[in-house]
C-alpha cells in the first residue's frame, strides 16, 4: 500500500515513474494503473535483489525514456527484508539475506541513483540535483526483542544514508536519512487485522506526500532525518 501511494503522489506531481520489482505481475498492474490515469510509467522486472541486477536495470531505465527528456531526480529505495524470531532460532542464512538485502542492495541502488543525479543541472526548476529516499523502520533507530535480524540491516541501511549525506550535499544531492520511520504491518504481526494496518498506523497517503515535500524542500534547510508515526504510537 505504501509503495502504490506514494507511485501515484509522483505520478500525480507530474513525475515519470519507473518501478522496479522481483514480480512482473505486480509491476505490469501498478504501471497500467498510472498509465490509465494519464500518468507515464514503466515497470522493471528484476530476478533479485543482489547488487549486481541495479547496474542494467537503471541502464534499462534510461533506453526506456527519450533522452532529450530522461533527468533522474528522485529515487526511493523500499526493499527491506524482515526476519522476526528470538535470537538463538535465527539462522546463518537469514542473518546474510538481511545484510544483502537491507544494506547491500541499498549500496548498489545507491550508487546507480547518485551516479545519474550527478549528471543533472541545477536550475529554478530544479534546485538540487537528485533526492535519495531511504524507507526505514523503528527497527533502525532501537534493538528491540525478535528484530535481532531486522535491526542490524535497517542499521546498516541507515549508517549508509548518513554517510551518502554527508558525502554528496555539498554536490546538492538530497540523500534522506532513513527517510521515514514506519511500522511495519503485515498478516504474520497482525493477525487479527487480516493484513491491514492497525488503527495507530500510518496512513499511506500521508507517507507519499512526506516523500513528496521531501523531494522538493530548498536545500538551505534540507531534512536530515524524518520520523513519523500516529499521534496515537503503541509501539
Amino acid at each position: 500500500m505504501q509503495l502504490l501511494s506514494t507511485v501515484r503522489a509522483f505520478s500525480r506531481a507530474g513525475y515519470s515513474v519507473a518501478l522496479i520489482a522481483r514480480r512482473q505481475s505486480s509491476l505490469d498492474a501498478l504501471s497500467e494503473e498510472i498509465k490509465s490515469s494519464g500518468g507515464d510509467a514503466a515497470s522493471f522486472c528484476v530476478p533479485s535483489y543482489a547488487p549486481g541486477q541495479f547496474s542494467p536495470t537503471f541502464s534499462d531505465i534510461r533506453s526506456q525514456f527519450p533522452a532529450s527528456q530522461y533527468s533522474l531526480r528522485a529515487a526511493l529505495f523500499n526493499v527491506g527484508y524482515a526476519v522476526w524470531k528470538p535470537f538463538l532460532e535465527v539462522t546463518p542464512e537469514e542473518v546474510q539475506e538481511s545484510l544483502s538485502t537491507n544494506v547491500a542492495a541499498a549500496f548498489s541502488f545507491s550508487r546507480e541513483a547518485i551516479l545519474q543525479f550527478k549528471q543533472n543541472t541545477v536550475d529554478a526548476a530544479n534546485p538540487n540535483r537528485g533526492t535519495l529516499i531511504f524507507t526505514g523502520a523503528t527497527a533502525s533507530m532501537r534493538g528491540n526483542t525478535m528484530t535481532s535480524a531486522f535491526s542490524i540491516g535497517k542499521f546498516g541501511a541507515r549508517a549508509l544514508s548518513q554517510s551518502l549525506a554527508k558525502e554528496f550535499g555539498k554536490d546538492d544531492i538530497h540523500a534522506i536519512i532513513d527517510g521515514l520511520v514506519i511500522l511495519i504491518s503485515s498478516r504474520s504481526r497482525n493477525n487479527d487485522c487480516e493484513g491491514k494496518a492497525p488503527p495507530s498506523g500510518l496512513n499511506p497517503e500521508s507517507i507519499a506526500q512526506s516523500y513528496l515535500y521531501l523531494v522538493n524542500q530548498e536545500k538551505s534547510a534540507w531534512t536530515w532525518e524524518l520520523d513519523l508515526r500516529p499521534a496515537h504510537e503503541k509501539w
